[in-house]
Formats: structure tokens, sequence, C-alpha cells
């Protein structure tokens, strides 16, 4: 599934040109042209990174994050302003943004400054992961299931790692190869198939609530609900 982001931004001319470019890259793309609005977006939904421009109507940019901050969203942000100025910029880093453009700017560095950011958010991101009574710890490498441990083997370890990283996204058999095996091509085998039934043996098979499903044709995703 695509990185989600969240453009803020009033000027519609210039939204729309963001988002086109934006999704070119294979990010999906909501919009908001109200920071009262934006905030409600973000505060609702997760989301993997934050395009926001500081001149809004309802509420200006840096107040929306101060207020982001403060509820313990610390989804990663990219500020946008006509201003420019040297202590705007310093006032919004020290709000909490992770990164500053000022307009106008170039597409292309706007992408490459989301990528940045998307990935930073990624890398920092908590050692503990929880889907329902499930954990994993990104840093002891133990895994539980309510109060049961589960033992795993490396490569089952970084499959669920990254099933746990994406729960509720559906994970394509190839991108499951790219980041688990670090194949950028299809072997011709059914791999990942045999470490999914393993891996739900380990997870599921002592569980009422079924955590791993097959999306039938696609992938497989790890979500709570069946």
């Amino acid at each position: 599934m695509p990185m989600r982001i969240l453009l803020v931004e009033d000027e519609t001319k210039t939204a729309s040109f963001v988002r086109k470019a934006l999704q070119t890259e294979g990010f999906a793309v909501d919009v908001c042209g109200n920071g009262q609005e934006a905030l409600a977006v973000a505060t609702a939904t997760p989301y993997d990174g934050i395009v926001l421009d500081i001149m809004l109507p309802g509420r200006d940019g840096l107040s929306v994050l101060r207020q982001l901050r403060e509820r313990k969203n610390n989804t990663p942000v990219l500020l946008l302003s006509a201003r420019g100025e040297l202590n705007e910029r310093v006032e919004g880093l020290d709000a909490g943004a992770e990164d500053y453009l000022p307009k106008p700017f170039e597409l292309v560095e706007l992408v490459a400054r989301v990528r940045a950011l998307t990935r930073r958010g990624s890398e920092s991101k908590s050692t503990v992961l929880r889907v329902a009574d499930l954990t994993l710890d990104t840093v002891s490498h133990e895994a539980w299931r309510g109060g049961r441990r589960i033992e795993l083997t490396i490569r089952e370890y970084r499959l669920l790692e990254f099933l746990m990283r994406s729960a509720g996204r559906i994970c394509g058999r190839m991108a499951i190869l790219e980041k688990v095996w670090e194949y950028h091509f299809d072997p011709g085998t059914n791999l990942v198939d045999v470490y999914i039934k393993r891996l739900r043996q380990k997870i599921d098979a002592d569980s009422e609530l079924k955590l791993l499903h097959t999306v039938r044709g696609i992938g497989y995703v790890l979500k709570e609900a069946p």
C-alpha cells in the first residue's frame, strides 16, 4: 500500500500541482484547505507525512502543528511558506516540524523532501509493535501473543515485523519479497506462502481471534477484524 500524505494547502492551483506530483510518485494524497479541518483530519487519521502550509484560513499552520504535537501526534511534517524569513523557519522547527520549504519551490524538490520525510518517520517508529494482544519488541526480537511467547526464526521475525509495521494494509507478495528477502524479482516459488503458513500457525493457532488474513489474489494483511 502507498504511503499516505495529508496535504494542507488553501491555494487550489498549488494543491492540485502538488497532489498530482506526489500521486505520480506513488503516494496516496488527501487534501485540506483549512487549518481547523486539517487538525481534525490529522488527529483522526494516521498519515505517514503531512505537507503543511503556514498561511491558512481557519487556523494557521504553526498552530495546527503545535496542537498536533501537544496531542502526541508525531507524524513527520514539512512546512511550506511564501514568506520564508529565518525567524519563521526557526519557529516552525521549534514547534516540531521536521523540514521547511519556502515558496515558490520546484515540485521535484518537494517530492524528494517528502520521500526523506516519510523515510525518517518510518525509521523512528516505536520499538514495540502491537496488534490486538500480539506484541513484537524490535530491539530484543521477542514476540508475544497474550501471555504466550512465540519463538521465531530470523526470517519469520522479519516477516512479522514487516506485517506489523503495515498493520491494516494489504501486503502483496512482491512487496514482502523485497522487504523480507530483499529480492527485487519474483523467484517463481511459493516461498512467501510457506512462511506465511508457518507464521500463521505460530501466532493464530491457539487464539480465537485470528490476525493474519489472506486477501485472495493480492496478498496478506495483519489486522484484528476478519
